[in-house]
Formats: C-alpha cells, structure tokens, sequence
C-alpha cells in the first residue's frame, strides 16, 4: 500500500513510519516539523540525539534499501496544498498522527491553548474535507487518547467508543449505541474529544473509512527498526510538558534525580509500549472498516497501573527516592480504570507488558545520554489553573539559592 504518515517525523510517527516501511509499503510521511520548533521554545532537547528527518530517511534508505519520502506540509494552515497533494499521490491510507500531542503543553498559557485547538482541529478537519473533495477511498487511521473518556471511576470496564444505553420512549424503552460520553481533562485531551465528533459526521455523511485509536501512555524508546542504526532512533522526551510518566520515572532514575509523584499518585492510567503502538497501527490497516460503515474504534492500550505503583517499582529496581510534589493538573486524587481491549487481542496483537528487562532498557538509554539532560527542565510545572499555578513546586530537589535573612 501507498501509506501517508501524517506527523510522522514525532514520537510514534517515526517507529511507525520505519515499521510499515519494513513490511513493504510505501511510505511518505508528511510533518511540518512543528515538534521540534517545540523543542526550540520550550528550551529543552530530546534525550537520544535526532538528525534531520531528511538524514533519518537517507539513513533508512542505506541500511534497508527501502525509500521514505518526506513531505514538508502543514496540515492546518495548508489546505489548498494538501488537497493537490492527496490528488497527485493518492494514498490508499493515511495515518493522523499530526497534532499536538501533550497535555501540560495545552495547559501552558492561552497562547497554547488557542494554538494547540487551531491545530488539531483544523488539521483534522482540513484532512477529513480534502479526502471528500479529492474523492479518494483512503482508509483514514487516526491516532487519538484514553484520555478523551476522563479519568473517573465508574466501576465498570470503558468499553471500545460505543456505550449501549436505553432510551425512555412513549411506546417503551429502546436501546442505542452512542459514543462514550468525553469528559477531557485537558485541552488537548478536548481536542482529541472534537475530532471524534467530526469522524463521525464525515463517516456517515460522506462515506469515509476511519478508524479512531484511542493510545494509553506510551512507555519505552526502541523498536525492532529503530535499533537498526544508531541515526534511526527514536526521539525520548524528558521534560514536564512532552515526557510520559514512565519515561520520567526511569529517567529521573537513571540521573540520581527524585521520582515525582504528584499528588497522592492515585491516577491510574492505561499505557502501552512502543513496539505494540507500532504494531496495533499495522493491525488496524488491515481491519479497515467499509464504506459507510462507523468509525471503527479501538483502546489502544495493554495495562494500567497507578502512578504510585509504578514510583515504587521502579524505585525498587534502581533505589531511587520518591518525592511527593503538589499536584499541577486539575483531576481526582483517586481513581480506577478499566478498559477494554478486546478488539486487538482478536487481531493477535501478544502485549508487552511492564517487565525489569525493558525498564533497564530505557535506564541504560538515559544513562547513555545523560550528558544532554538539563534538570531544570525536569519538574512538571505547566498548571491547569491560575490556583494551582501558585502551588507548582519548580525545584524537587531543593537545589535552588534561598534566603537566609
């Protein structure tokens, strides 16, 4: 297949893109290399050292002697562009990875929230109008969030998008499918809400095949291609806006630094390797929905586990400290979660689950690239409120000057 990687230059785009070449398709990723203008805001580097997509596909090419094409595009400014470049290349897929993809970041400032809904929503929507109008039967694979479900307990497992409920009618109940109700924690976590409601009005309005993969937390740094060449690997994030808790809690392990654990640690998220989010993708492809069909929804996920839980593994395995910080974001102390995955065991999808091996891993990674990690970009400090702001603690580790008169 001819596959457009949209945003396929970020941290499951790249793996993903590498994996669908390997299998054979042809690959063309698609990014306007907005994360790493990010990365040149927020002051802060990826961990593990990237070269330039262009080098990264040369590369690729060299060891394998398969082509990734890249395509410099803005999803959500571009429209006119991305139209003629959907009719002249007309993949028969596109994966949507092309959106802002961290929480804190959406919760930085109003600047960042105004940016990160004019981005995901227009380059969603700008996507989803120029597959109508170019008339291509393109099978739209979307990369979405847990977190569009919320993060309270409701003592039953989340089912796969769609709730069943009954209807009070004058003639009686009568039963229906709706889409789990959203409850988004964030900004960005809202964003992903509103590209749900637009798939469901272009699948049914005009026939699109979709398919909406909602991610747990997405844990460790190598896959099976990006181990191929030291050039290839994946980027690694570490600071409190882009860093996934896991990844945090090993780095932060790796380099002597506390394990932060906000709040009580009571969150329980759902989360998923990196070579099983690679891996899910190419099952998803080769379950397309047909047209006119809904959209097809799956929990992109393998375990979930509490935060606290995870601090303590981890501080077991490498003796680190836990410092328990005031907690930035706005959400319940506590909560359970249980979700439904059943779709992609049916696919034959044998999860990675959390084991000492591959959390030595990613310590050996940090350890290796120690060098490039500037702790004072480490604490999470991004607030959900002008309240919370207040209560941030900006030094875990007490190193700041403080006054003595």
């Amino acid at each position: 297949m001819r596959i457009a990687v949209l945003g396929g230059d970020g941290f499951v785009g790249w793996p993903t893109a590498l994996h669908l070449s390997n299998l054979g398709h042809d690959v063309h990723i698609v990014d306007n290399l907005s994360r790493r203008w990010i990365d040149t805001e927020l002051g802060v580097q990826s961990l593990t050292p990237m070269d330039s997509i262009q080098e990264r596909c040369r590369i690729w090419h060299q060891e394998t002697g398969r082509r990734i094409h890249f395509h410099l595009l803005n999803l959500a400014t571009e429209y006119e562009r991305l139209k003629v470049w959907l009719a002249e290349e007309r993949p028969d897929a596109v994966i949507h990875f092309a959106e802002q993809r961290a929480a804190p970041y959406s919760m930085k400032t109003d600047r960042h929230k105004v940016y990160t809904v004019n981005n995901n929503t227009n380059a969603t929507h700008n996507l989803l109008a120029a597959l109508v109008e170019t008339g291509i039967d393109a099978h739209l694979v979307h990369l979405g969030t847990m977190g569009v479900y919320g993060y309270s307990s409701v003592g039953a497992p989340i089912p796969e998008g769609y709730l069943d409920v009954d209807i009070d009618t004058p003639t009686g109940k009568k039963s229906q499918q709706i889409l789990y109700p959203t409850r988004p924690g964030s900004v960005y976590h809202m964003t992903k809400s509103l590209d749900q409601i637009l798939f469901q009005f272009y699948a049914q309005n005009d026939g699109l095949r979709i398919t909406d993969l909602h991610q747990g937390i997405v844990w460790g740094t190598h896959t099976d291609q990006t181990r191929r060449h030291e050039q290839l690997i994946n980027r690694f994030d570490y600071d409190g806006d882009y860093g996934t808790v896991l990844n945090r809690f090993l780095i932060q392990a790796a380099i002597g630094y506390p394990l932060t654990v906000h709040g009580t640690g009571g969150q329980t998220r759902a989360f998923i390797h990196i070579q099983d989010s690679v891996r899910c993708i190419e099952l998803a492809l080769k379950d397309a929905p047909q047209a006119g069909e809904r959209v097809r929804i799956f929990n992109q996920m393998t375990e979930t586990h509490r935060v606290r839980d995870l601090a303590e593994m981890i501080a077991k395995l490498t003796g680190s400290d836990i410092a328990n910080l005031p907690n930035p974001r706005k959400e319940a102390a506590e909560n359970d979660l249980i979700v439904n995955n059943d779709q992609f065991i049916a696919l034959g999808l044998q999860p990675i689950t959390l084991a000492e091996g591959l959390l030595s891993e990613v310590v050996d990674v940090a350890k290796k690239y120690a060098h490039r990690i500037d702790r004072s970009r480490v604490p999470a400090v991004s607030a959900w409120t002008k309240d919370i702001a207040q209560r941030v603690e900006h030094d875990p580790e007490g190193k700041r000057l403080r006054s003595v008169s």
